[in-house]
């Protein structure tokens, strides 16, 4: 049977979060991909790139895998009723729920990652353990059922992970050499345990602002999942 695999389209997301592991999903034999929005208008992603939607809410069929992306759209889809409503339904009968990087603070605001392991942009990976989910700091981690990806470039593994999964390694294998996916960053400034410290520190000032409101949100939001933990 087809694997229908469902990804998440909404406004200022992350365009990259999107597109890698759309590119490994699009090459995966017997997979048919559905690009999910609250509408059929075009959406405006994060960098002013404007993709179409192939499906709403009401009109996808039930998935097999759901895929949240993140980017600083994700703030308002936390509190976006109709959009939680949808991952939860999907949730329900998925094999795999998923994301790339802050698409994982959607998924722990819906509840879908209360008590699993999980990983997010570094920036803003204390955040999930507000919302109940285990903070793990790697690229890709699979916690039963829940496939979560680090920041951005992250969905490329991610992609190649989840098609592991569904179709086996040496498929994902094929599409990985398909794709020429054989990183050499020019530096090695990749992580913060990586980068210069005058980088990370420059970065981190910059995020403060968007980082100050995510952790208010997610706090509140917690709070109403019945959390305790705390972000540190």
């Amino acid at each position: 049977m087809t694997t229908q695999i469902g990804m998440l389209l909404f406004p200022d997301m992350t365009q990259l979060d999107f597109a890698g592991p759309y590119e490994v999903f699009a090459r995966l034999p017997d997979a048919e991909v559905h690009i999910v929005s609250k509408t059929l208008a075009p959406v405006r992603t994060e960098r002013g790139l404007v993709m179409m939607p192939t499906a709403t809410y009401e009109s996808a069929p039930p998935l097999d895998v759901v895929v949240v992306p993140g980017g600083p759209g994700q703030q308002p889809l936390m509190t976006d009723e109709a959009a939680l409503a949808f991952l939860r339904r999907q949730a329900a009968g998925a094999q795999y729920v998923t994301s790339v990087c802050t698409g994982a603070l959607v998924l722990a605001a819906a509840g879908l990652l209360k008590g699993y392991r999980a990983t997010t942009h570094w920036l803003s990976l204390p955040l999930l353990a507000l919302l109940g989910a285990i903070p793990v700091d790697a690229r890709v981690v699979v916690d039963r059922d829940r496939i979560t990806g680090g920041g951005v470039t992250a969905g490329i593994d991610f992609g190649l992970k989840v098609a592991a999964v569904l179709r086996g390694e040496a498929v994902a294998q094929r599409i990985q050499l398909q794709m020429e996916y054989n990183p050499e960053p020019p530096f090695r400034a990749g992580h913060p345990a990586l980068a210069p410290a005058a980088v990370v520190a420059a970065l981190r000032q910059a995020g403060e602002p968007l980082l100050r409101q995510r952790q208010t949100l997610c706090a509140r939001l917690g709070q109403e999942l019945g959390v305790r933990a705390a972000a540190k």
